[in-house]
């Protein structure tokens, strides 16, 4: 099988944690986002994750072109070398430009684009209906994982709580935005050829179809 080399999309809610989690497990490949990138490394203190930690507690967002050259720095290491899959980054058309740069230097090119297209109504019930626990920070859902006793951890006995963003007025401005920003790219990589949507409405579905659409079945 040829080297999978993966960007996932979908808007806020569409279940592309999931996915990624068992995308990865099947293909054994890294999961790489935006914020797990900046974290290792700023862990590692490369160069550039000393610069991406300098603007990060400034308050700034990280600007592309350190972005861009965390991506590269990422993306060059060893266990990408089966693969990858990508969350969170390119987010507008000039990232999308600087990633097609960097894959051909570095010889690891995109080779599928998925977008998670799900309703909004379903995004809606999925969002509004999380909560964390308070102690331990264990998700559940009141529909989809509820806990054995209504507010309560099943692990640890914390209070489970709604995060403030987790609302359905909070979820629609971030779709705005979601839907400003992603909508070129999403032209930008179906001009390419490597654009693939599925629907996203049902998680379970989903993932058997994905696997299969990889496996070239």
């Amino acid at each position: 099988m040829k080297s999978l080399n993966i960007i996932l999309m979908g808007p806020p809610g569409a279940g592309k944690g999931t996915q990624a989690k068992k995308l990865i497990a099947k293909f054994d490949i890294p999961h790489i986002s935006t914020g797990d990138m900046f974290r290792e490394a700023m862990k590692e203190g490369t160069p550039l994750g000393k610069l991406a930690q300098k603007y990060i507690n400034d308050g700034h967002l990280v600007p592309d072109d350190v972005t861009i050259g965390l991506v590269k720095e990422r993306l060059s290491k060893d266990d990408c070398a089966k693969g990858f899959l990508l969350d969170g980054f390119p987010r507008t058309i000039p990232q999308a430009d600087a990633l097609e740069e960097i894959s051909k230097e570095i010889g690891r090119k995109i080779s599928h684009v998925i977008n998670i297209d799900t309703p909004v109504e379903e995004l809606v019930r999925r969002i509004c209906g999380r909560r964390v626990c308070k102690v331990c920070g264990a998700p559940f859902h009141i529909i989809n994982i509820p806990p054995k006793k209504e507010g309560i951890c099943d692990i640890c006995g914390g209070e489970l709580v709604q995060r403030p963003d987790d609302n359905e007025e909070a979820l629609l401005v971030r779709l705005d935005h979601y839907n400003k920003q992603t909508a070129p790219l999403l032209e930008y990589y179906q001009n390419k050829g490597l654009l693939t949507t599925f629907d996203g409405s049902s998680s379970a579905d989903l993932t058997p179809k994905l696997i299969a659409f990889l496996e070239g079945k």
